[in-house]
């Protein structure tokens, strides 16, 4: 069945969480690390010598996700407008669960829902990296590449309707600035942004174990996505000051209703300025 913007029916706001994948090395390079500090010393020098020494990050295909995060959002559509209702905010799988797992989740549920996404860079790094790490593990994805037409969807870059990166609309698709933060967006919001963690600290602590710590961070970064997406909604016209307000006293009220099992949104909420989110609220 041939899918079209007007059938998604839910936003997923969604993030992921990676290590280096070390484990390509001998068939990459023929390097046997000792350990994963050596090995990703390793992976990083080999992106610098194919980069002339330019950029040691690895490629999305050498990324292992060890965190994929995600809001969702029904869409109730009048004409033009739309108004979102917020359904849950999680982390898939269990902490323990392996990567296919958690890929296999993922693609499971999407398969079901197929939504809007919106991400931050998602169309760069976050999808890429899920589509390279599902082929890795033989999970077919028809949905995502045989929807809407040549011009709209998915893998169309400027249907926001499909997949709504915040990175490229705010910037004007590159026209505008390059490289512009998440973090740096939420300062002028009045969001929190990063609270103490950001994408350089996974690893030491997904080697420490702390994944429990990882999957709160990710939900956080989610959470800070929706919420610039919903000024960017409100911005364009698609949501009117009063269901934008709504939109941003239902997040609030999500995170202050669980704050006893889930402290980091405890912790979100007492960084937030929701006055200021109110007062821009009333402009048109």
């Amino acid at each position: 069945m041939a899918y079209n913007s007007l059938m998604l029916q839910s936003l997923f706001v969604f993030d992921i969480e990676t290590v280096p994948d070390t484990q390509v090395l001998p068939s990459l390079t023929g390097e046997h690390p000792k350990d994963e500090a050596q090995g990703r010393d390793m992976l990083e020098q080999y992106h610098l010598d194919i980069t002339n020494g330019n950029n040691g990050f690895p490629r999305q295909p050498f990324h292992k996700v060890v965190a994929i995060s995600f809001l969702e959002a029904e869409i109730e559509r009048d004409g033009g407008n739309e108004r979102y209702h917020l359904q849950e905010l999680r982390t898939g799988g269990r902490v323990e669960a392996t990567e296919e797992e958690l890929l296999k989740g993922l693609f499971q549920h999407l398969s079901r829902t197929k939504p809007r996404f919106v991400s931050y860079n998602g169309r760069t790094f976050d999808l890429p990296v899920l589509q390279f790490r599902a082929m890795k593990y033989g999970i077919t994805a028809p949905w995502l590449h045989q929807s809407g037409d040549k011009w709209n969807s998915y893998n169309s870059r400027y249907s926001a309707d499909w997949h709504c990166d915040l990175l490229d609309v705010l910037t004007n698709y590159g026209a505008a600035t390059r490289g512009l933060k998440l973090n740096e967006m939420c300062s002028i919001l009045g969001l929190p942004g990063k609270l103490g963690i950001d994408g350089s600290k996974v690893a030491t602590m997904y080697d420490d174990g702390l994944l429990k710590e990882i999957r709160d961070y990710c939900e956080t970064d989610v959470l800070n996505t929706y919420l610039v997406y919903l000024h960017w909604q409100h911005h364009t016209g698609v949501l009117n000051s009063a269901d934008f307000k709504r939109a941003m006293e239902d997040a609030a009220h999500y995170c202050a209703n669980d704050i006893e099992n889930r402290p980091h949104l405890g912790e979100f909420l007492e960084a937030w300025q929701p006055e200021t989110a109110e007062a821009e609220s009333t402009h048109e």
